[in-house]
């Protein structure tokens, strides 16, 4: 084809074009934007530099008239689409729960509360996490904490003891000393109140690459902020620290102050794009800390 010709056929386009087209491309683009953020720094960034390299390979070979290559390339694409749906499960599910935690989500559903309830609800909730965490930090009694939000924690709640307590600095106490058969493992709350405890949560996607020096509740947190929108609080039983997972990235190094500014904010504007605040430790890829 000469320039000619692809000029010819770029002018043609131009002239059946339609602004309905612009709005489609528009979107199109909008949407293959968000997908290629969704996908950047995960395994599924990997997939996608792999399926790239399959179409070119398909071309190339097409190119040079290797049939049998070009064959194995064009069986192998056109079942692509299942492969993919398998390949990206993890990825597709939190993109849909995303989806449904954004503000047009929740108006369009109904889901979701009110700020005055979320505020009735967790006020004295997050008093008592803040109060518990300096005190357990104190003592160097190790504690992993999950605050629930819009994403339902069913399948790690029923592998817990339901308690369905008023939370309150003994409360806290109580199931994490040591020596008590609920310590071991994660309380869940859910609308300001301690719904279970002794909960077993999921690991890391990628357990492999983080740093072996690290703890099972760090691990645990991780693998929960990673599986859900839920904040996940850890109290290090070798440091003291206290230490907040959210969305895969563990951060550490808060205060009373700033634990409750965290929780404030992430829990009464649960639809906003929020800043995790303190001191970014690691995401998925590594870790520098002494093991808890």
């Amino acid at each position: 084809m000469s320039f000619r010709d692809i000029k010819d056929a770029f002018l043609s386009i131009l002239s059946t074009l339609e602004f309905i087209d612009i709005i489609d491309v528009a979107i199109l683009a909008y949407i293959i934007y968000i997908l290629l953020k969704l996908i950047r720094e995960t395994r599924a960034g990997q997939l996608v530099k792999g399926i790239v390299i399959l179409i070119a390979g398909y071309f190339v070979s097409g190119f040079l008239q290797l049939k049998t290559i070009s064959y194995i390339l064009k069986q192998v694409l056109d079942n692509g689409l299942i492969a993919m749906i398998i390949l990206f499960q993890p990825e597709l599910r939190r993109a849909l729960e995303k989806a449904g935690r954004t503000k047009f989500g929740v108006r369009m559903f109904g889901i979701g509360q009110s700020s005055d309830e979320l505020t009735e609800m967790w006020e004295g909730a997050i008093e008592a996490i803040c109060d518990s965490c300096v005190e357990l930090s104190a003592t160097l009694t190790g504690a992993l904490i999950v605050v629930e939000r819009e994403v339902r924690l069913g399948e790690q709640i029923e592998t817990g003891t339901i308690l369905n307590a008023t939370p309150s600095k003994e409360m806290f106490g109580n199931i994490f000393y040591p020596k008590t058969p609920l310590h071991d493992g994660a309380v869940i709350m859910r609308d300001g109140m301690i719904l279970a405890a002794a909960c077993f949560l999921p690991k890391p996607q990628k357990d492999e690459q983080i740093n072996k020096r690290l703890g099972s509740r760090h691990r645990a947190a991780i693998g929960m902020s990673e599986n859900s929108d839920a904040i996940v609080i850890v109290v290090s039983e070798e440091t003291g620290q206290i230490s907040v997972a959210m969305n895969g990235v563990l951060t550490r190094d808060y205060s009373r102050e700033r634990l409750k500014n965290l929780l404030e904010t992430e829990i009464y504007q649960q639809n906003s794009d929020i800043s995790i605040p303190g001191k970014k430790l690691f995401s998925s890829h590594s870790e520098r800390r002494k093991k808890d």
